[in-house]
């Protein structure tokens, strides 16, 4: 199988183009940023015809969508490039793989829930997305839907792994550890940390199934943001910070 991978820079795009490699699968990692010295890696989602260059290219029998703008932050102060990013993208990949008759792999969010229930949500669920980043996923989850018969959507949250590549809750923690003799979290959010080698594991799998939808995607467990934080900075060995509720 050739599979095509958007975002494969990121967390979770350098473990699956790794493990997918690692499987026996034809692999082509692609990124808005170039991965290694051959330009033809460097593919912007948002550009159609980039996209439609890069199917040409390669020929592949399965996308794997990952490229998104992810930081929450960000994207509320520029949203129109959080929609551009992860809906008009998200729409452009989806379009190239309807005419081509291929399935799709699109990495959405449990962000697109409000976070109101008191269990665990589930495939089911009606989505409530509070925040840009959230929405923008989600109009993605859409246009996936509406425009690929054979597709898997599949949410995860409070990822973590990707090595360097991790900008997001663990790379801030220690940051702010190394900075600060006090870290305050909040412990009245819970999560089900999801880490990039097993969810990468886990839709090369699914792949193989055929059993195309929606599938929310995690590792067993669950933590509050504050207990969550306590273990990563016990596992990167700061001892000159204390974690705070």
């Amino acid at each position: 199988m050739k599979i095509l991978i958007t975002g494969a820079r990121g967390m979770m795009g350098r473990d699956l183009s790794r493990i997918a490699e690692e499987s026996g699968r034809d692999v082509w990692p692609t990124d808005v940023e170039r991965l290694v010295h051959d330009p033809a890696d460097r593919i912007d989602v948002t550009d159609f015809a980039d996209v439609a260059r890069a199917m040409d290219h390669f020929g592949p029998d399965l996308v794997m969508h990952l490229a998104a703008m992810t930081q929450v932050d960000d994207c509320e102060k520029r949203p129109e490039e959080a929609w551009l990013a992860n809906t008009v993208g998200t729409r452009n990949v989806a379009l190239h793989c309807r005419s081509r008759g291929i399935p799709m792999v699109y990495i959405s969010t449990g962000s697109v829930f409000d976070g109101t229930k008191a269990t665990p949500y589930h495939e089911f669920d009606v989505p409530n997305p509070q925040s840009v980043y959230a929405r923008s996923k989600y109009d993605g989850e859409h246009a996936v839907r509406e425009l690929v018969p054979e597709h898997y959507i599949v949410r995860a949250g409070w990822m973590f792994g990707g090595g360097p590549e991790d900008k997001k809750f663990v790379a801030k923690m220690i940051d702010i550890a190394r900075e600060r003799d006090e870290l305050r979290a909040v412990d009245d959010k819970f999560g089900a940390p999801c880490y990039t080698v097993d969810i990468s594991r886990r839709c090369l799998e699914l792949i193989d199934t055929g059993r195309y939808g929606t599938y929310h995607a995690a590792n067993e467990g669950y933590c509050s943001r504050y207990e969550m934080a306590q273990a990563i900075v016990e596992f990167a060995g700061i001892t000159s910070c204390t974690v705070s509720p």
